[in-house]
């Protein structure tokens, strides 16, 4: 990671997550009505979908969650299972009880099974109009998406308010590209990429 990317990334960090604020406090029930901009996206069920359970303002995919799952969709949760690594993905189900996670986050217990999802709904702290995403800074979605992509198809769908949306944000070589983003004013499709 270059110096310059990483420093205007955390710089737009720090505004971003207080621009999601903002907007979680301005419209709390948001996710309520998630899954009517996702449903044209998704393949039929039966599919594996990605999808988090909502912290620190992010759009609240809970309903969305148990919608998928009513329509015979098998959904699972992120688990971060070392520094620098993939994601891994365990099994979830409405009334599942979840455990503590790592940064924050409630994932399903170790018992559960793991999945390997073929669409990710994948949360935002900002985005530009050519898919590219901004996250807590980890890089763990970028590797998962990498890693998921070598394999085959994988679906990426970001998740987060349209407040959130930046003209450009800057690029490094490892950032993967999201395919849609939904926010609650809807879907958008991903612009081309212009040149770096």
């Amino acid at each position: 990671m270059t110096s310059e990317p990483a420093a205007e990334k955390n710089r737009l960090r720090r505004e971003l997550l207080a621009t999601r604020a903002a907007a979680f406090e301005a419209a709390p029930a948001a996710g309520d009505r998630l899954f009517e901009h996702l449903e044209a996206l998704l393949p039929p069920a039966p599919a594996v979908v990605s999808a988090y359970w909502p912290m620190r303002g992010e759009l609240d995919t809970r309903p969305a969650m148990a919608t998928l799952a009513g329509l015979g969709h098998s959904v699972c949760l992120p688990v971060t299972v070392a520094p620098h690594s993939p994601l891994r993905f365990r099994a979830w189900a409405p009334g599942q009880r979840l455990v503590p996670g790592g940064f924050g986050t409630q994932v399903p217990s170790p018992e559960e099974e793991e999945l390997i999802p073929s669409v990710l709904l994948v949360p935002l702290v900002g985005f530009d109009d050519e898919g590219y995403r901004l996250g807590y800074g980890g890089g763990f979605y970028d590797r998962t998406l990498a890693q998921l992509r070598a394999a085959g198809p994988a679906l990426a769908i970001g998740l987060g308010y349209a407040a959130q949306r930046v003209g450009r944000l800057p690029r490094e070589a490892t950032d993967q590209r999201l395919d849609w983003i939904v926010t609650e004013l809807g879907a958008q499709a991903v612009e081309p990429a212009l040149s770096v």
